[in-house]
């Protein structure tokens, strides 16, 4: 490192500074003013240093102003992307091209089953987005509305693979039965049989039966799908159609009460009790004749006569039912 050192009335010490690398190798003295006389300004022989950050991909990361770049082309917005990286120019790419994502999921969303979220849609195609922003080629002359689409699509179909629970290869059986089915009820017009989904798969009866079941796994339900459409501003639910077979409909209870007070009229005890248990208990003869106490033929003597006098009794009262 070579110095020169400089004689001055106004100068009493001599600072010696680091040859800088930004100024071509050139050593530059700063001097230290003596006590009560003027600081003598130094000439800028330096350059000033550029500020810039370089990112692990050993990009210059920039910061510019969100307004300069709706002002630029798009092609001179992706060459600085490609030089520079900057989050403000991949930001201002997401929300430039979130509309393509929108509506591929609304697309996809079109054939998906309605518990589906579409905002799960929207998340996965947004990740899509941004993984063809960082592995666009403006080289190749390929329009990026064109490239993103596959990455969208193809993110939101792997988003859709991890959340369905049945295998691959079961869905696939599945799309080749029904895919059969189809096209042999599309050419006679009627349901298809096993036989001709068998011969239309050329396939032996143990190989069909193996798809068949194969094919119709246990499926889940979503008790908060919609059932069906409605004009009032609240869904018909599948919680709200389905059968609790537990409970008994009450006008179903009442009326088979009424029933058998009206059959069971003008019968005796023991007769009324011969009906109750047999047709409402499903007793045999041979249990009613132990409950009542009486031999089974007399059992199954006295049910013929009730019923030739219950068939009298109701010829009469005919209209009322």
């Amino acid at each position: 490192m070579s110095t020169s050192k400089t004689v001055s009335p106004v100068i009493d010490e001599v600072i010696e500074l680091p040859e800088d690398a930004n100024d071509g190798g050139t050593a530059v003295k700063q001097a230290k003013p003596a006590k009560g006389t003027k600081a003598v300004k130094a000439s800028k022989t330096s350059t000033t240093k550029k500020k810039t950050k370089v990112t692990r991909g050993g990009r210059k990361k920039s910061s510019r102003k969100s307004g300069s770049l709706d002002d630029m082309p798009m092609e001179e917005i992706w060459k600085m992307y490609r030089d520079e990286y900057s989050d403000e120019i991949r930001n201002f790419l997401i929300v430039r091209y979130r509309d393509v994502v929108k509506y591929t999921a609304e697309r996809m969303a079109m054939r998906l089953p309605s518990e589906v979220d579409f905002d799960d849609l929207m998340s996965a195609g947004l990740f899509g987005l941004m993984d063809a922003i960082n592995a666009f080629d403006l080289d190749r002359g390929v329009k990026f509305e064109t490239y993103c689409t596959q990455r969208i699509r193809g993110a939101i179909f792997d988003e859709l693979r991890s959340m369905d629970w049945v295998p691959r290869l079961v869905r696939a059986r599945t799309s080749k039965f029904e895919t059969a089915r189809k096209k042999i009820e599309m050419e006679t017009g009627k349901a298809a049989s096993d036989n001709e989904i068998c011969s239309q798969l050329n396939m032996s009866d143990d190989e069909y039966k193996k798809l068949k079941r194969d094919s119709r796994p246990v499926s889940q339900v979503s008790l908060n799908r919609k059932w069906f459409e409605t004009d009032s501003s609240k869904d018909v639910r599948e919680i709200d159609v389905i059968k609790d077979v537990r409970q008994q409909d009450p006008f179903s209870v009442v009326q088979r009460q009424d029933l058998q007070n009206l059959i069971t009229k003008g019968l005796s005890r023991a007769e009324r009790l011969i009906v109750i248990l047999y047709y409402y208990e499903e007793m045999t003869m041979k249990e009613i004749g132990a409950t009542l106490d009486l031999s089974e033929s007399r059992v199954s003597q006295m049910h013929s006569s009730i019923l030739a006098r219950l068939k009298a009794q109701m010829q009469h009262r005919e209209r009322e039912f």
